[in-house]
């Protein structure tokens, strides 16, 4: 269960965004703290440094030298009376720094019989260094010095040496460290909560979403409602189509199965009662046999143009499906030419761009086509002739074919007639009248069109327009 649970965790966009921003946030108060201490330290060693250079400049402006060249101050004209306490944190001393150098060869009260112990240092006259060094009772110093010497060439280089206690300014280093510590963990707690309430907030329309497919689940809802961000609704778009369609699907399998059972339900009853015929007078099983040649061929004739539909109805919109027009229609061609050879009927075929293509299944394009083609062979006098082409609409590109016969063609007030279901013009001719209605069903459920129009050898025109691949 623990695997599981951690599993769940791992995949937790609440989780993943609170981990990414918790830790963003920790990574970047911890550098912001150790920038602004390291500020701070540097801030106050430099005002430090800058106090201790400016008693470094009063020692060295009262700084004398006797006949024999050697260094003398005179503690009283210093004006800060830590140089007379022992120990009291603030220190001077002059070395003698050439040819032999000599530590403490004046110093101040303040260091008692303490000696400061300097680093090797090469100083240019007058240049000031800082060091951080030891003092008295292992006190941490921080030191500037220079070099001076007198006006004669000959005279013997001094260093001149201030020293300043650093506890006071480790102490308020530490000091500002803690606060700044306690302040960037408050920031840290603030800032961890505005992020939660931020998750929680950037999630929120994703519970509302929830509960909406929770609803429409439970069958209380047919859509996704509610208001949800810019960025979301696309998505709640697209699963509403998505439900609009499989309801679609659902509400036309529904019609279908109710429809072929409604076309077949007549043919079984009538081949039932001839049955119950043929048993009381054995001396019709001709008549028997006959009518249930027919009623079995007007049974089958329901199922194709139901299953044609369906397919149709199914394969609608899949993303990805497309046919080559010409492919189609040469093999097609090629067929009717052996079915309507004794005629000797010219199938022609105008050249048509090998990338026009059908977006939709194979067996519906046959099945519209085929239906169009054979209709027009049936009336067709001398030719056929099949033209494609791509036409720009509003919708996108359209793939549209035209089918022209030199037969007798049709009235302008009979053409729609002849799309109704079942409907026939010439019952000398052969064929059920479920041809064109199939063709009519399988456009409209791919979004198409059919149209009758004239032909310019004077037959018929059908203009079919299709989605185009």
């Amino acid at each position: 269960m623990s695997t599981t649970r951690g599993s769940h965790g791992a995949r937790s966009l609440r989780v993943r965004l609170l981990a990414a921003t918790l830790v963003a946030l920790a990574v970047a108060l911890v550098l912001a703290g150790l920038l602004l201490a390291g500020l701070f330290r540097d801030h106050v060693m430099r005002q430090f440094s800058q106090t201790l250079t400016a008693q470094l400049d009063q020692v060295t402006a009262r700084l004398e030298f006797d006949a024999a060249g050697q260094p003398q101050i005179d503690p009283q004209t210093l004006s800060d009376p830590r140089w007379l306490r022992p120990y009291s944190g603030l220190y001077w001393q002059v070395d003698g720094a050439k040819p032999t150098p000599q530590a403490g060869v004046r110093r101040s009260r303040s260091l008692w019989d303490a000696t400061l112990q300097l680093p090797p240092d090469e100083l240019a006259d007058g240049a000031v260094h800082v060091h951080e060094t030891t003092g008295p009772d292992d006190a941490q110093l921080l030191l500037v010095e220079r070099t001076i010497t007198r006006d004669d060439r000959q005279a013997t280089p001094w260093r001149l040496i201030v020293a300043g206690d650093l506890r006071d300014t480790v102490l308020a280093v530490a000091r500002f460290n803690g606060v700044l510590a306690a302040s960037l963990a408050g920031l840290l707690v603030l800032l961890c909560g505005a992020a939660v309430a931020q998750v929680s907030m950037g999630l929120s329309p994703l519970r509302a979403l929830r509960r909406a497919l929770a609803a429409v689940h439970a069958g209380t809802a047919q859509r996704l409602h509610g208001q949800f961000p810019l960025e979301v609704q696309p998505l709640i778009d697209d699963f509403n189509a998505v439900l609009d369609r499989n309801a679609e699907v659902v509400a036309r399998a529904r019609t279908q199965a109710g429809n072929l059972a409604h076309a077949i339900k007549t043919p079984l009853a009538a081949m039932s009662r001839a049955a119950v015929v043929a048993q009381q007078r054995p001396e019709t099983g001709a008549d028997l046999a006959t009518l249930v040649a027919e009623q079995v061929g007007v049974a089958r004739r329901h199922v194709d143009w139901h299953l044609a539909r369906s397919r149709a109805a199914a394969a609608q919109g899949v993303p990805g499906a497309r046919v080559a027009l010409q492919p189609v229609v040469s093999g097609l061609l090629r067929v009717l030419e052996h079915v309507h050879a004794e005629r000797g009927l010219s199938l022609q075929c105008k050249p048509m761009p090998t990338e026009l293509a059908f977006a939709g299944e194979s067996q519906d394009l046959q099945e519209i086509l085929g239906n169009l083609l054979d209709n027009a062979c049936k009336w067709a006098r001398h030719t056929v002739q099949v033209s494609a082409s791509a036409v720009e609409s509003t919708g996108g590109r359209v793939l549209q074919v035209l089918i022209d016969d030199d037969g007798p063609g049709i009235e302008p007030e009979r053409r729609n007639t002849v799309m109704a279901r079942g409907a026939r013009l010439d019952e000398s001719v052969p064929g059920s009248g479920l041809g064109l209605t199939i063709v009519n069903e399988l456009v409209g459920l791919y979004g198409g069109s059919v149209q009758m129009l004239s032909a310019p050898a004077g037959g018929l025109r059908v203009e079919v327009n299709l989605p185009g691949g």
